[in-house]
């Protein structure tokens, strides 16, 4: 993780740099319209110039009638470029959205699968906030801004006291913008990273919401929520607080310097030194000069919750690269190959399994067993390549499965995990996996995973819309659909962790007969369970202790060590560390034996 820590400021900042920079295009065709607006900003000035300083002067109705023409003219080009110029900034953020959204979806992905601690929808909400900020009015203001000089020198032509006064005024302005930004980001910083803390906290409470009504927690979760979110909001009334100040300040001093401006014209006009024609139109420049300025002060407080969104995709970009994409194999047979595999969670630096090492030949059935904590789970999840494991490999025909591209291993992986998450969708749509859906593959698969029968008696059978975590079905239900998942495709190998562990007697039953059809359809499957039905149709146990692997071999031969309680490890390779006497071993051996 440290050399991931490095990457944000040379990879992840150049990677949303680059995101921009393949719209550069844009960017220079948004600049040359805002420059062709802004010197057709001048045609007020000009027209008032002309109108008190000529046609005033000179009583003539046609010169007056001819520079209104010139000036509607002006006023109508200046709102077509305005349209079209609004037309490319929102391409631009179409463009920069589709751009960055997959990457940081699957940047979120890594995170939430090596971390399990990020918010999914905070980065997402992050990209939304660059786009906007990217593509609103603070863009325009950043293109306008550099022409200030030149409605200064304008001024400066008409009189160099009112030049100097305008420029003076503007440093007083933008200073007041810099302190207003200042004194303000230190609270809305914290108040983000508190608001962002809370709704996680809500979210992920309020999604338990049985369990807290079971055991009357709303009280104790509500008040702890509340402690955050009181803080959120008084971090953002301080920080709201002191920029209303400055504003206040600003607001009236640039009220007064623009009545001063006007007030200095008025004394040159009256020292013979400017016309009143300059003096009317150097007030209209100062105000347009000034309005950039404006711009970027009511962006000030958007511009500290940015620059955190920036440092945050930043992090997460840096953190997780982009996902190897891999090769596709030719489909495997299904010879599964365990070989020194050193694994533990992703967060974690502490080895959960240590030195696992068997083979399974396609269409044997592995029964993984051990107590809690041995590393069942851990072992479930490097099968399937959710897991990285920290040295070793596991391989399915010679391949090892982290050269595989993604996609194209888990359409020939089955994964049932302990906690069976379905997703808002169809019955038929979380059985296919989301994609297309094939019908006669959808029915295979839940007829060999023995729940045709059951949705059937739902409202819509297969059309029967499920909501977040698959809602509408029990725990039983969902474990068999989420077999019928697993089972979608005809994959080479399944991996069920705890398949039973919701399911009743008829579950049970069922269960017993879908192992039977997918050893004779040849799927090589492994499955960890506490329950010991299931060893009947076992080719090969395996059983894991404290992380390492005490037994492997052959069904009967490892029951044989275990009933004898033999010390001394046998001569199979298989065989890695001496039996240990522990009950949940032998509590499988007599029930096998009783069964």
């Amino acid at each position: 993780m440290t050399a991931g820590k490095s990457r944000p400021a040379e990879g992840a900042h150049g990677e949303l740099a680059r995101a921009l920079l393949t719209y550069k295009r844009s960017f220079v065709h948004i600049g040359v319209f805002s420059g062709v607006i802004n010197i057709l900003m001048l045609a007020p000035a000009l027209y008032m110039l002309q109108v008190y300083d000529r046609v005033l002067a000179s009583g003539n109705e046609m010169t007056l009638l001819m520079l209104t023409v010139i000036l509607l003219g002006m006023y109508a080009l200046m709102g077509a470029l305005e349209w079209v110029r609004s037309l490319v900034v929102l391409r631009l953020g179409t463009g920069f959205d589709r751009k960055l959204a997959p990457r940081i979806y699957d940047a979120t992905f890594s995170a939430n699968l090596k971390t399990g601690k990020l918010n999914a929808a905070q980065p997402l909400d992050d990209l939304q906030q660059l786009r906007q900020f990217a593509t609103g009015q603070s863009l325009f203001a950043l293109f306008d801004a550099p022409w200030f000089p030149v409605y200064v020198l304008v001024m400066f032509y008409f009189h160099p006291a009112l030049g100097w006064f305008a420029l003076g005024g503007t440093v007083v302005l933008m200073g007041v913008a810099w302190l207003n930004e200042r004194v303000s980001r230190p609270h809305l910083k914290k108040a983000g990273e508190l608001a962002i803390n809370s709704r996680r906290d809500a979210g992920a409470n309020l999604r338990n919401a049985e369990v807290i009504a079971g055991m009357g927690m709303l009280a104790n979760l509500r008040r702890r929520w509340a402690e955050q979110h009181l803080g959120y909001v008084r971090e953002q009334n301080l920080a709201s607080a002191r920029m209303a100040k400055i504003q206040g300040w600003n607001k009236a001093l640039r009220m007064a310097v623009q009545s001063l401006a006007l007030g200095l014209g008025a004394w040159l006009v009256l020292e013979n030194q400017m016309t009143a024609g300059m003096m009317i139109a150097g007030s209209i420049l100062l105000g347009r000069a000034l309005a950039p300025i404006d711009q970027i002060m009511g962006a000030s407080r958007q511009w500290t919750q940015v620059k955190e969104a920036e440092r945050r995709l930043s992090q997460l970009l840096g953190d997780f690269p982009p996902l190897a994409k891999g090769m596709d194999f030719p489909r495997p047979a299904g010879n599964l190959a365990v070989e020194q595999l050193l694994a533990a969670p992703p967060s974690q630096t502490q080895p959960v399994l240590h030195g696992i090492n068997f083979k399974l030949n396609a269409g044997e059935a592995l029964v993984v067993i051990g107590p809690s904590g041995a590393g069942k789970t851990t072992l479930a999840r490097c099968l399937v390549n959710a897991w990285p494991p920290l040295r070793g490999k596991v391989r399915l025909d010679s391949a090892p499965l982290d050269q595989w591209r993604p996609e194209a291993l888990g359409a020939l992986v089955g994964y049932l995990p302990q906690d069976v998450q379905l997703f808002a969708g169809t019955v038929a749509e979380n059985i296919a996996r989301f994609g297309e859906v094939d019908e006669a593959k959808v029915i295979a698969a839940a007829q060999m995973a023995g729940v045709h029968e059951l949705i059937l008696q739902l409202p819509e059978g297969y059309q029967t819309r499920l909501g977040e975590n698959g809602m509408g079905l029990s725990g039983g239900q969902r474990q068999r659909v989420g077999l019928a998942r697993a089972l979608y495709g005809e994959p080479c190998l399944v991996v069920l962790d705890e398949p039973n562990a919701n399911l009743d007697e008829a579950g049970d039953a069922m269960l017993a007969e879908a192992i039977g059809r997918m050893k004779t359809a040849g799927i090589t499957l492994v499955l960890i369970t506490h329950k010991p039905n299931i060893l009947k149709q076992a080719d090969k146990l395996l059983i894991l202790h404290a992380g390492a692997q005490a037994d492997f071999g052959p069904m009967t031969e490892v029951m044989q060590r275990m009933q004898r309680g033999a010390q001394e490890p046998p001569r199979s390779p298989g065989r890695v560390m001496p039996l240990p006497p522990y009950g949940t071993a032998m509590n499988f051996a007599q029930r096998k034996e009783g069964a």
